[in-house]
């Protein structure tokens, strides 16, 4: 039955999507890459709770599947995921501000760093940060799996495949680009036997 509000949920969902202007999704995203340390897969807590939590650009469903996506691609997760988002709400206009927006921020340090190192001079405090940044991106990372995983793992075989996953990225030399063809092949044949049998 068609829900006799869908065509308000569309133009509410029209006009909430037009609000979104390029300056914001390069804010959000330069936001982002200024106060994310670790790169890749460390920018996931913060570009979830940006883009899902606060902004409510997508659903959290949506922001697995995206994940899954971006990181079955060639190229770095954070650009993947700002360009993916960006070109969603706003066209190729919005992926190319969301692009610079995550980029940016990295590029004018690694610039500023290099400038000095150039000029013999060292940073000594430099070691010291980053010895205390890694364990606080290491519990980023797993707060932000923790959470997806409360709502998107429901049923035995998705709790099947995590186990599979995490025991060939601990156990074995096998580059996560196997796993994750492994992953999607298996999903691909547990659906298609699952469709048979109905």
């Amino acid at each position: 039955m068609i829900d006799p509000n869908y065509s308000n949920y569309n133009v509410q969902a029209k006009t909430n999507e037009d609000k979104i202007l390029l300056w914001q999704l390069f804010a959000v995203f330069f936001q982002i890459g200024c106060f994310t340390f670790g790169g890749g897969i460390a920018m996931l807590p913060l570009i979830q709770k940006a883009v899902v939590e606060k902004k409510n650009w997508v659903s959290e469903t949506d922001f697995v599947n995206m994940l899954a996506i971006t990181n079955s691609v060639p190229g770095a997760f954070a650009i993947n995921c700002a360009i993916f988002i960006g070109y969603q709400k706003r066209g190729l206009l919005g992926g190319i501000a969301a692009a610079l927006g995550v980029v940016l921020p990295s590029f004018i340090i690694i610039l500023a760093i290099a400038y000095i190192l150039l000029q013999g001079k060292k940073i000594l405090w430099l070691d010291d940060f980053f010895t205390g940044v890694r364990p606080a991106v290491i519990a980023l990372i797993l707060g932000a799996g923790l959470k997806m995983g409360k709502k998107m793992l429901k049923l035995p075989f998705d709790f099947m495949m995590l186990v599979i996953g995490l025991v060939l990225m601990i156990f074995t030399p096998l580059h996560p680009v196997f796993i994750i063809i492994f992953g999607s092949l298996i999903g691909l044949l547990y659906l298609n036997r699952k469709g048979a049998l109905k």
